[in-house]
């Protein structure tokens, strides 16, 4: 299947898009850590973030089929999907669209290591630890880049969510 058209660029004035991702997570020596990839610094959206990984779900598209199908296209590597936790929604000011974005747990199907990251999509990835997600907000919350990000960015907050339902 080829990469949907739907991207966080092109334009969609006025529509609401749906999107999921997946708090990827795994466990390190005991210490909790969730996969988040670093945005390309080309990317018109949100350049140079960390994010959880994910994305655009096409039309008559299954959530957990497009989620795994924007893993596989991203970092070709299978996720197996646990539950949804968390949904928000945010205003894509570079596509003029309305986004609301489903988060599910999840685990790569292997080994955690063994990741091609798709270089369109992200320049690389790092496992944090909640307290790294503390520590290195600046690198996963837009600075005023979206109005509705502004403050308490949502996906900041579900992350850390995460990490408190996992505990």
């Amino acid at each position: 299947m080829s990469k949907t058209q739907h991207d966080s660029e092109t334009p969609a004035q006025g529509q609401q898009v749906i999107t999921a991702c997946a708090f990827i997570y795994e466990y390190f020596d005991g210490v909790l850590k969730v996969f988040l990839p670093k945005r390309a610094e080309t990317k018109k959206f949100l350049p140079g973030l960390f994010e959880l990984p994910g994305g655009h779900i096409d039309f008559g598209e299954e959530l957990e089929d497009g989620l795994r199908r924007e893993v596989m296209e991203e970092f070709n590597k299978e996720i197996v999907l646990g539950e949804p936790f968390a949904a928000f929604t945010y205003v894509n000011e570079v596509k003029g669209s309305h986004s609301v974005e489903i988060i599910y747990f999840a685990k790569w199907k292997d080994n955690p290591s063994d990741i091609n990251v798709n270089p369109e999509d992200h320049s690389g990835y790092e496992w944090f630890a909640e307290a790294d997600v503390v520590e290195r907000r600046e690198q996963i919350v837009p600075d005023g880049q979206v109005e509705h990000f502004a403050t308490d960015d949502p996906e900041y907050l579900t992350i850390l969510k995460g990490f408190e339902k996992l505990k």
